[in-house]
């Protein structure tokens, strides 16, 4: 019989930890003497102290571990909880990959934004004919289906795109939208067209803008639009109707997010 002290030396489990497994019934001393309460331990209890220690190392609970050692001789069920426990650790592992990618992200957007300036324009786009879109999308990032709404229903009508030819989307909601994002594609054109199920052909109406044209990914956008309002409050305007954004190069053309070039376009007017 091993005192706890020795057990400790051999196991590499510290007494507290050890007092503390036989508390919650993980691993009883083999004897307790009932006039000094010394714990002793049985030689043989040395592999299940490994088994004890090998499953914490793969981080399965202690209350698992009761469970686990309990069934330990059976192959199946022990199968069972490794299995689970392989798919929980892929999971992390996975998020963890995700979390690490943003992390690179964001010290890449870092080190542009300490050169990046955005040249913010005054400038007044003229009315224009444009087929239009108007349709609630899940999320921002899925524009794709008003473009391919759009295209779709007109891809035999032979449009003849205006010049220059713009391709925007408004976004019509007054605040950020989580879910159920109001959109309005337009592309400009030349001609009269009959409308479609979804797409109507409109004159849209001469606008003012606060404009800022950017390159790269629309991660930047938000850093865009913080600069365009800090512009339109020192120059003595304020917001006339929903922003849009222009697409001059954009996934439609190019799958590089280095390449894309938007312009941000803010509708004001004097104060």
């Amino acid at each position: 019989m091993l005192k706890i002290g020795e057990f400790s030396k051999l196991s590499r489990v510290s007494v507290r930890m050890l007092r503390h497994y036989d508390e919650i019934g993980l691993l009883k001393p083999a004897e307790i003497d009932r006039f000094t309460d010394y714990r002793y331990y049985r030689e043989d209890q040395l592999p299940t102290m490994c088994r004890i220690t090998s499953l914490r190392d793969m981080g399965f609970s202690l209350a698992d571990i009761v469970k686990i050692l309990g069934i330990y001789d059976e192959r199946e069920a022990l199968e069972g909880y490794f299995s689970a426990r392989q798919r929980e650790l892929e999971e992390i592992s996975l998020d963890t990959a995700r979390k690490l990618a943003l992390l690179d992200a964001a010290r890449e957007r870092l080190r542009k934004e300490q050169t990046m300036s955005y040249d913010i324009t005054l400038k007044t786009i003229p009315e224009r004919c444009a087929a239009t879109v108007q349709m609630t999308i899940p999320h921002y990032e899925d524009e794709g289906m008003v473009w391919s709404m759009l295209v779709g229903e007109t891809c035999r009508m032979n449009l003849a795109e205006a010049d220059p030819c713009l391709c925007a989307v408004t976004f019509l909601d007054g605040e950020y939208k989580e879910t159920d994002v109001e959109v309005l594609a337009w592309k400009t054109v030349k001609g009269v067209y009959p409308d479609t199920e979804h797409v109507k052909f409109r004159t849209l109406p001469e606008v003012t803008v606060a404009s800022c044209t950017f390159q790269g990914s629309y991660e930047q956008i938000t850093n865009v639009y913080a600069a365009m309002i800090g512009w339109i409050e020192a120059n003595g305007y304020e917001s006339d109707g929903p922003m849009f954004n222009i697409y001059h190069i954009s996934p439609h053309e190019t799958k590089n997010p280095d390449e894309f070039v938007t312009e941000a376009c803010y509708p004001i007017k004097k104060k």
